[in-house]
Parts: C-alpha cells; sequence; structure tokens
C-alpha cells in the first residue's frame, strides 16, 4: 500500500494552488487534483507523491537489459518502478504500470519496500547498482532520491532509465547521487511527440546536453516505429544530434514490436535498422548497438583497430577482454564506467 508524503520540487501559489516544477510540464495543479502523471496530489495546498515506497516491479536484471552496454558490463541490477508516467506513449511496452495513476484509481496496490528494503534486496542479489526503470523514474523521484543516498553509501550505482522530460532543478537535485541514465529519445519530431507522447522533444534534447555537463554517463534509445520516426530524414537527424553531443555517447536502435494502442503496426524491417547504422556510423558515432534482434549488432568493437572487445549472448557478457577500459591491441581508450 502506497504511502503518502510530501513532494519534493514544488511551490505554493494562492488560493491553495501550486506549481510542481518536477517535469517540464510544469503543471499548476488545484486543490484536491493531481498533476498530468496522475501521481502527484495537491492536498489543501500542500503537494504530496502517491508514488512513495509502494514498488509495481521489482526484478534483478542484468544491467544490459536496461540497455546499458559501455556502464559495468556483465553486472546485476535491482530494478524497480512505481506506477505512472508523465508520458502517453501509445507504443509503450511496460503499459500495464505506466499508463495507470492514482488519480483514475488504475494504480493497483504494489509491494511496500522502504528504502532501506531496497538497498538490502540488491546487496543481497550481489547487484552492483540499483535501477529506476519499467516506467518514468522522474514520477518517483522522492523514493529513488532517497534510495540513490543510501545506495551510494553503500557502494551502490545508481541508473535512471527514463523518457528525458526532468526539469534542469530535478535533474541537478539527484546528481550527486545518480551515475548512469538511458534516455529514451523517441523520436527528432515536435509534432510526434505532442501528438504520441503528449509532451515536447526540446525539454528533452536539453536533459541530455545537461547530463553530459553534469558528468552522468549517457546512453540513448530509440525505438524504430515504422510510419512513426522511420524516416531517413529523422533517423540521420538523431544521430547527427548526439554526435554533436558526443560521439562516443552509444545510441541503441531498437527494434518494435506491435504492443498496447499500436497493435496494428507492423514490426520493424530489419533493413530499416541496418540504415539506421549507417546513418549513425557516417554522423561518427563510434558504439551503434541494434535491440530486440537476437545476435544483431551487440558487440563493442574498437572504434580505432575494430577489435571485438566485449562479445555479448542476448543480456549476457560472453567475452570482455578490455584492460584498464582500453583495447589490448592498440590501447585506444573506450568510452564508459568499467
Amino acid at each position: 500500500m502506497n504511502m503518502l508524503k510530501e513532494a519534493m520540487l514544488y511551490h505554493v501559489l494562492d488560493d491553495k494552488r501550486v506549481h510542481c516544477y518536477l517535469c517540464n510540464h510544469q503543471c499548476h495543479i488545484e486543490d484536491t487534483r493531481y498533476g498530468f502523471c496522475g501521481v502527484r496530489q495537491n492536498i489543501n495546498g500542500e503537494l504530496f507523491t502517491h508514488a512513495y515506497r509502494d514498488v509495481v516491479a521489482a526484478h534483478v536484471d542484468p544491467i544490459e537489459k536496461k540497455p546499458l552496454y559501455h556502464f559495468l558490463p556483465g553486472t546485476r541490477s535491482f530494478s524497480i518502478a512505481a506506477a505512472g508516467c508523465n508520458f502517453r506513449c501509445g507504443f509503450c511496452q511496460n503499459w500495464q504500470i505506466s499508463q495507470v495513476s492514482h488519480r483514475d484509481g488504475t494504480a493497483g496496490p504494489g509491494q511496500a519496500l522502504s528504502p532501506q528494503d531496497v538497498v538490502r534486496i540488491a546487496l543481497e542479489n550481489r547487484c552492483q547498482s540499483i535501477s529506476y526503470t519499467y516506467t518514468e523514474p522522474t514520477i518517483f523521484f522522492e523514493y529513488a532520491y532517497d534510495i540513490a543516498q543510501l545506495a551510494r553509501d553503500t557502494g551502490l550505482l545508481n541508473v535512471f532509465v527514463t523518457n528525458g522530460y526532468m526539469t534542469a532543478e530535478a535533474l541537478k537535485t539527484i546528481q550527486p547521487f545518480l551515475d548512469a541514465c538511458n534516455v529514451d529519445l523517441k523520436a527528432f519530431s515536435e509534432d510526434t511527440y505532442q501528438k504520441v507522447c503528449h509532451a515536447r522533444l526540446q525539454p528533452v534534447l536539453d536533459s541530455i546536453r545537461m547530463m553530459k555537463e553534469l558528468n552522468i554517463w549517457v546512453e540513448i534509445t530509440t525505438l524504430v516505429v515504422p510510419g512513426l520516426n522511420d524516416s531517413e530524414e529523422e533517423l540521420n537527424n538523431i544521430a547527427r544530434f548526439i554526435a554533436g553531443i558526443d560521439n562516443n555517447i552509444p545510441w541503441h536502435i531498437s527494434r518494435f514490436h506491435p504492443d498496447f494502442q499500436f497493435t496494428e503496426a507492423a514490426a520493424t524491417p530489419v533493413e530499416v535498422l541496418n540504415r539506421a547504422c549507417a546513418l549513425g556510423m557516417e554522423a561518427g558515432l563510434r558504439y551503434i548497438y541494434v535491440g530486440n534482434v537476437i545476435g544483431k549488432h551487440e558487440e563493442t568493437m574498437c572504434p580505432n583497430c575494430r577489435r571485438v572487445l566485449l562479445r555479448r549472448e542476448g543480456f549476457s557478457v560472453a567475452a570482455n577482454i578490455l584492460k584498464n577500459s582500453c583495447c589490448p591491441d592498440c590501447s585506444e581508450r573506450i568510452a564508459g564506467i568499467f
């Protein structure tokens, strides 16, 4: 059962209204009402979160499943989620837990785990990190923040798998305890973000830039959906944007499978994924991976001599010949946290 906790990152306004600046919806919320996320509620002029200590998913995952390929490869990450999201993506592949809310009464009771419980379970399962994932971690920010501080004290690292829609204030607040992010860059079209995600593109791009400035390790995933974001122009724009920030940022190009409200759409043709890879290479990206296609572009190769350095089989690391984060043949340093 969830417990109410006063929210972080809000201002009190007049007439018992509040301004929530956790994410870039920047909700102004009337008394008794909820924000866009359906998780944060104004109660008598104070903002509270319903997402504290209420876990709807908890699994020990390989870090490669996040996906993070240049961050502690071959290790385990204790992965948790609370219900809700601040996006409304029709192609969401975790919609059963992300597209529910406390406002609508659709968020069922989760497992009550204190921050101390989460850290203890992670350590008991020999994990090296805790991942806030499956739904949008920004939505359960207070919970993640408290866990992350405890985790850091025990030597565990912290990971957000995120849509990147948090404000600069939120990102700066969590930064001292946040080690890595995988950001879903869902498209490179303002129109697509507004119509499909009910959000905006620019704040996501700003977050990615700020993560790099704050020295958070960043990897980016794009789920390529036929007819939505699979044009050569859009994929090229994504690749060039990433390269323009840092060509060492890994780009995960993920194959779409029909789900949620996109059940009529076809799975992404492999040739489209191949073309996206080629565009990434032309843009100068040094590390490109294809997801949801077994055996395809899973290896980490030295960008200098092309030696295979990490060989993967599914979500497992089958071989790792890195020496002090470098290629053993040509001594090229490989970007990441190893």
